[in-house]
């Protein structure tokens, strides 16, 4: 999918604003130029990253209530989908948190954060003290299992986990839950027919 198709998807079917999309492709220029030096985002998928990185990501949309609350995005990286939720994000008391341990990705974010002008702050550690947020997203941060006992113990509740899986999503998402038993759903990606979108409820 080229860029423009994706940005079709977005204002169509996912409710970007024109500014957003404007700050998205802002996003992007920032990103490739940035991965040429530090290797944030696989070179492989650079040519793909509307598809790939940033529809990915905007998908969550659909999941996330920004009317309230606040969201906290574990093991960021350069972004996603943090920083794409950020950017769709219009309500000035919604509040986004990035968690990323590296300081190349936490400069990065922070310039972005500026030159976009969006609400989010950068975290550094996921474990250092109890998360406070309504909505929990991750994309390529650990092992499902991991994800859920971060949900489990660290964040308070109530909240909703929204997590990113490959093709392996449900047989994952047994093995998480074997010893603990969460209302949940699975949803199918924009992006890719194999991979899914895993929502548990933590109440």
């Amino acid at each position: 999918m080229h860029e423009q198709e994706v940005i079709k998807i977005l204002k169509d079917d996912l409710n970007f604003s024109l500014e957003a999309i404007k700050k998205l492709e802002l996003f992007a220029k920032k990103l490739i130029f940035a991965n040429q030096k530090y290797n944030f985002i696989s070179k492989s998928t650079e040519v793909d990253l509307w598809e790939r990185h940033i529809l990915d990501s905007a998908q969550l949309v659909k999941f996330v209530d920004f009317k309230k609350g606040s969201l906290a995005d574990l093991g960021t990286g350069a972004g996603f989908p943090g920083i794409i939720l950020a950017i769709f994000n219009s309500n000035k008391d919604f509040h986004v948190k990035l968690y990323e341990k590296s300081p190349v990705k936490t400069n990065f974010l922070q310039n972005l954060i500026k030159d976009l002008s969006i609400r989010a702050d950068v975290l550094p550690n996921v474990y250092e003290k109890n998360i406070e947020c309504d909505f929990v997203v991750c994309r390529a941060f650990k092992k499902l299992n991991q994800v859920i006992q971060v949900s489990r113990e660290i964040v308070k509740k109530p909240h909703k986990l929204i997590v990113l899986k490959g093709q392996n999503a449900q047989e994952e998402l047994k093995k998480a839950l074997k010893n603990h038993k969460y209302d949940y759903k699975i949803e199918k990606s924009m992006t890719n027919e194999k991979s899914k979108i895993i929502i548990v409820e933590f109440n």
